[in-house]
């Protein structure tokens, strides 16, 4: 499901060992391994992010320090700036890898329903319903948010006065990616033309104006009305977890995970009541 924009930087390339003599002299730079200097600064670089990170789940996404992060390290504040040159640029890259982690549970979850079937995340709609993996993938979302509460916030909330996400950063394709899996998942059993065809109130032609500009590699790829349901899926799944991550359901007690579930399967049920066609969805992919 659609997820704010956040700057992902690229990830700190991981150690290798230096290619074999025989490899040829004119090697590429593209192509070449890392050098020392540059695999020192990448085991700097992860260490950083793992403080910080530590930081943020103890202290909350307002209370990141820079000099407290630079502490825990033994380093000074000074040598930490050679690594990230402000507080933004370090923010942005824990928030990129909020993103990723999250992605990974969800993909996780998705593809423990095919594990459980023996088979494959490319298994057919046939082999396994996807209204059980929407549901999971659901469950990973939320799982996450509640193992990691504090990294929940740093992604959806602002994590610092000032803060701005840089417009078309890199950020926004881990978001796209997460976007898909739910994307996939919601309407992958349907037709363009069933998606088209849902019952949705009429949309003013300025709002179809905007979706038709979407980029084509995320939820602009759906017709409109899809669109409209993708949003709305994402919403009420979105704010189920918001209200347990922030407390607001503790109410409930232990009871907090049957009732998202049941929260799920009734959102899943009704935008699938508007899809023309989809009439035995639910009932086919019941778990």
């Amino acid at each position: 499901m659609p997820v704010p924009e956040r700057p992902k930087a690229a990830a700190p390339p991981a150690p290798s060992a230096p290619s074999a003599p025989s490899a040829p002299a004119a090697q590429s730079a593209s192509s070449a391994p890392p050098t020392l200097r540059e695999r020192r600064r990448a085991t700097a670089v992860r260490e950083i992010l793992d403080a910080a990170e530590l930081h943020v789940t103890e202290n909350g996404p307002e209370g990141l320090s820079l000099r407290a992060v630079a502490r825990s390290l033994g380093m000074t504040v000074q040598a930490l700036y050679h690594y990230f040159p402000n507080r933004h640029a370090l923010v942005t890259m824990l928030v990129t890898k909020g993103y990723e982690d999250l992605f990974a549970a969800v993909q996780a979850a998705v593809d423990s329903t095919a594990d459980s079937a023996g088979g494959t995340a490319a298994d057919s709609l046939t082999d396994r319903p996807f209204v059980s993996r929407l549901l999971d993938a659901a469950e990973g979302y939320r799982g996450w948010a509640i193992a990691h509460p504090e990294r929940f916030k740093l992604l959806f909330g602002r994590p610092m006065r000032g803060y701005e996400a840089p417009a078309d950063g890199a950020s926004t394709i881990a978001a796209r990616r997460m976007s898909t899996i739910f994307q996939n998942e919601l309407f992958g059993g349907f037709s363009p033309e069933q998606l088209a065809a849902a019952d949705i109130p009429s949309l003013s032609p300025q709002f179809r104006a905007h979706l038709d500009h979407l980029p084509p590699d995320g939820p602009g790829a759906l017709p409109p009305p899809a669109i409209t349901l993708l949003m709305e899926a994402w919403g009420r799944m979105h704010g189920m977890v918001l209200l347990e991550v922030f407390g607001h359901t503790s109410f409930l007690g232990d009871h907090q995970a049957e009732i998202f579930h049941v929260a799920m399967r009734n959102m899943l049920a009704d935008i699938h009541r508007r899809i023309p066609g989809s009439a035995n969805v639910v009932e086919a992919g019941a778990v």
